[in-house]
């Protein structure tokens, strides 16, 4: 893996991580999520690597080599745990934000999410009948992954478009990507880890459905045939390679956004990024991590 690295990579600090990882093997790979709780199916297990940390290098990142970028980008938002003030302001925000970094020509968000290490709240918690998977409160990600597979991406794509801009000339390119803050003052107990794009397409990896559920089904009944399942949204999920690059960035403030790459259709460069939230053994009097993403499609017409 040294080919990747430039030489002031080769500088960075190093944390020791556990990471997890899906198994190799054949078994049904799915996700279910609800009320401030998440269930995968299969085996994955824990793998120890090391991540570099990359803030004191932060503007060598960028999206078309590493697949994720660190900007520089204060919110006008002042409460994140103001659901009615995240809706109405983050956001346009953030579609203007991504233009501006991407040079796209329309950007449309698709949904936001909070996460957190800290008790979930009663609005997390609480049973809700036809629960959805956005605007709401989750736990950190406890694996490698990447939120999309090619299929879900480009029907996603296409979908977005037509239901956004049906009297526009269509799309040569798209992206699909996520937007990831801190609110939590630093430093955070358990950071997001991103995975160097050059690297991503070490090893094996499955697709993993996703399910949003009022409750959880059983163990048996979590891995039944579910008829369309080909047509549902699926991430993808990696399994551990010894080459896989993992950075973080330590100390990541309220005016600090984490822009990284679910899908680009155009693979010229780096074009995709795995990611997973780890434990940071090296911080100091940690705080309590809580963040929110905005997952978003930016199009070139």
């Amino acid at each position: 893996m040294a080919t990747l690295a430039d030489d002031i990579e080769d500088t960075a600090r190093i944390v020791p991580a556990m990471i997890r990882y899906v198994d190799p093997g054949d078994f049904v790979t799915r996700r279910y999520v609800s009320q401030g709780k998440e269930m995968n199916t299969g085996t994955y297990s824990d793998h120890e690597v090391v991540v570099r940390d990359g803030m004191p290098m932060r503007d060598h990142f960028t999206l078309h080599t590493h697949g994720f970028m660190l900007a520089r980008q204060p919110t006008g938002v002042v409460d994140f745990t103001d659901k009615a003030e995240v809706e109405e302001k983050y956001e346009r925000e953030v579609e203007r934000h991504i233009a501006a970094l991407t040079g796209a020509s329309k950007v449309v968000a698709r949904g936001w999410m909070i996460r957190t290490t800290a008790d979930l709240t009663q609005r997390a918690a609480e049973k809700a009948k036809d629960y959805k998977h956005t605007g709401g409160i989750q736990p950190p990600a406890g694996e490698a992954h990447i939120d999309i597979n090619r299929a879900t991406a480009e029907r996603m794509a296409e979908a977005t478009y037509r239901e956004n801009f049906p009297d526009g000339p269509g799309y040569k390119r798209f992206l699909i990507s996520s937007y990831w803050r801190t609110f939590s003052p630093p430093p955070q107990d358990v950071p997001l880890a991103v995975c160097d794009g050059r690297s991503a397409e070490r090893g094996e990896e499955k697709s993993n459905t996703l399910f949003v559920v009022d409750e959880f089904p059983n163990a048996e009944d979590a891995v039944k045939p579910v008829d369309g399942e080909e047509a549902m949204i699926a991430a993808t999920i990696p399994s551990y390679s010894p080459d896989h690059r993992w950075w973080y960035f330590a100390g990541m403030d309220r005016d600090d956004a984490l822009f990284f790459k679910f899908y680009d259709s155009d693979h010229s460069g780096a074009w995709r990024c795995p990611h997973t939230a780890f434990t940071d053994g090296s911080a100091q009097n940690a705080n309590t991590r809580s963040s929110i993403e905005v997952r978003s499609v930016a199009f070139w017409e």
